[in-house]
């Protein structure tokens, strides 16, 4: 009776564990359904993908990733993929480029995609580029060789747009527009025959204009599901039991001169902040841990390089740059008022000049000497981020441009060497995310991915 009994007990718990992995797996397969509440900073005014006159951020071509689609994608190693164009070749020179085009793939308005829409639309985004349709592919002629142009192809501007008599845009994306309140609130349904397959969730609605302590409220209240989280407080978030996950560092932090050094004198001067600015106790105190202290303009994670440049403060040095001189301006540095973070990697900087010997007034006026700015890498690869990073900072990029990673190097020390800019940080984009989104997680260069995610129930 005994050994029956223990052969009974085998039985049921051996069932009770079958019974209790199928009820798991159940739980954790993918289902579709629910409506993703998300909050943002940013309150972009238009949807256009090539309306230059809103600013770039990881926000916006997240947001326009939902709903436009680019010919072709870049990966969070920077390497491409195709997307509504299947394959690509180029002549001689790298000059001219054809893309064919993907079949089967319609906007949302109904209207089946072409090589002619296609091509209309990065004329419209690229108006110095040679664009036409020749059979079933899109083919671009440009004046110099570029040998990164299906990268540059990949950015958010070049994303394929199509306009209705009204001025109605329309996408291919995997979800389209159902509401759309200029800077406010946009609200986004599944697309059903999205040819990638359609999304998990209904609908995606998107609440703009939100700072970082309204976000965190929003997402404890359970009005939003997945918010952004301030460099400083991510480290807190996740000590507090928060969902909190991050990409590689895709911002450049940094100090930007509003032009050339004029003078040798000048260059002492600046290249003495340069050393004397604190970055290790700025990452400890300031940001609480988050980011990366940078001397170069990409990331190490990009470059494979950037480990190489000294971040290291060194007083002794700057007072001797600073001794140079016998007078010494004072510098006005300007930062965004809106920007708390901002604010206080400035007064820092402004300390560590003074033990150097500098002057510096922090300011929030349009005009100042230099200014702290905060520029978002406008791709995984680093060829595109470098030459972004300079049309933004009013720099040329050195020519001829090769394509190794020793090209890419002696790339970036010319643009350091002028002595215009001063790297401090590289952060990451930071996101709390509530216990009902599952598979979530930003890539390495930020990319949200929201067609793979799913609502259901709170993660173990």
């Amino acid at each position: 009776m005994k050994r029956f009994g223990w052969r009974r007990l085998v039985a049921s718990s051996l069932l009770l564990m079958a019974l209790l992995i199928k009820a798991g797996a159940a739980e954790t397969r993918p289902q579709y359904g629910g409506t993703l509440r998300i909050a943002m900073r940013e309150a972009p005014a238009s949807l256009d993908p090539c309306d230059a006159t809103q600013a770039d951020s990881l926000a916006r071509r997240n947001v326009l990733a939902l709903i436009f689609e680019t010919l072709v994608t870049l990966d969070d190693r920077g390497r491409l993929h195709p997307s509504l164009a299947v394959d690509w070749q180029f002549g001689p020179g790298n000059q001219r480029w054809q893309f064919r085009m993907r079949h089967g793939v319609r906007f949302h308005d109904g209207t089946a995609l072409t090589a002619e829409i296609a091509a209309s639309s990065l004329r419209t985004a690229n108006p110095s580029w040679k664009v036409f349709a020749e059979g079933e592919a899109v083919v671009v002629e440009l004046d110099h060789s570029d040998p990164d142009l299906p990268a540059e192809l990949a950015l958010t501007r070049n994303s394929i747009a199509k306009k209705n008599g009204g001025g109605k845009l329309s996408g291919t994306g995997p979800f389209h527009i159902e509401d759309w309140q200029a800077g406010k609130k946009l609200t986004l349904g599944a697309e059903e025959n999205h040819w990638r397959g359609r999304a998990f969730v209904d609908a995606i609605e998107v609440e703009m204009g939100r700072n970082f302590h309204e976000q965190l409220n929003e997402l404890e209240l359970g009005r939003a599901n997945l918010v952004e989280v301030a460099p400083q407080q991510g480290h807190r978030v996740a000590m507090e039991g928060g969902w909190v996950s991050s990409s590689q560092p895709m911002e450049l932090v940094a100090l930007a001169f509003s032009g050339d050094p004029k003078t040798a004198n000048e260059k002492s001067l600046r290249s003495a902040l340069a050393l004397s600015v604190d970055r290790g106790s700025m990452k400890s105190v300031l940001l609480q841990g988050a980011g990366q202290p940078t001397a170069s303009l990409l990331p190490n994670w990009m470059s494979g390089y950037g480990f190489t440049f000294s971040t290291d403060a060194d007083l002794k040095r700057a007072r001797h740059e600073r001794e140079q001189v016998s007078t010494a301006p004072n510098w006005t540095v300007g930062y965004d008022a809106n920007d708390s973070v901002a604010r206080v990697l400035v007064e820092r900087v402004a300390l560590n000049a003074k033990d150097a010997g500098l002057v510096l007034q922090p300011t929030t006026a349009a005009t100042a000497d230099l200014r702290l700015v905060r520029i978002p890498l406008a791709s995984a690869d680093p060829w595109i981020a470098l030459a972004n990073l300079a049309e933004t900072l009013g720099l040329a990029m050195p020519k001829p441009r090769g394509e190794s990673g020793e090209d890419l190097y002696a790339a970036e020390l010319a643009l350091l060497a002028g002595q215009r800019i001063i790297p401090l940080f590289d952060l990451p984009e930071e996101y709390a995310s509530c216990p009902v989104l599952n598979d979530w997680r930003p890539a390495a260069d930020g990319s949200w991915r929201l067609d793979e995610v799913w609502m259901g129930k709170d993660r173990p």
